[in-house]
């Protein structure tokens, strides 16, 4: 399973309409994720519209490419795309990647076993 996290910025003046968005996603939209191997899907968004996602999936570039595919996931992009600065394309293709540096399951398994 791979873990991505991942970074946004919200705009400023965008933040209430943001989250008050996010506590009324599509059920269409959430079958997608959920159908294209999004799980364990969050995100966390810090006073001044710095977002953090993280998600676990097989394969992003699969879950991505299946999402792309589906009508639903063009309607919300293309909607959500007013919220962010400086985006770089559509927010599901747009965001930072952010490296991961440490994760206690992967160096719990790595222990000796006693």
């Amino acid at each position: 399973m791979q873990r991505v996290c991942f970074q946004l910025q919200v705009k400023p003046d965008r933040i209430d309409a943001y989250v008050t968005r996010h506590a009324e996603v599509w059920p269409d939209m959430l079958e997608a994720l959920r159908d294209t191997g999004w799980t364990n899907y969050s995100l966390f968004l810090r006073e001044d519209g710095l977002l953090i996602g993280y998600v676990e999936t097989e394969s992003l570039a699969a879950s991505q490419a299946g999402m792309a595919q589906t009508s639903v996931n063009a309607r919300w992009q293309a909607e959500m795309a007013e919220f962010f600065v400086d985006l770089d394309g559509t927010p599901d293709q747009g965001f930072l990647p952010l490296r991961e540096v440490f994760n206690l399951e992967d160096q719990l398994r790595g222990l000796p076993q006693t």
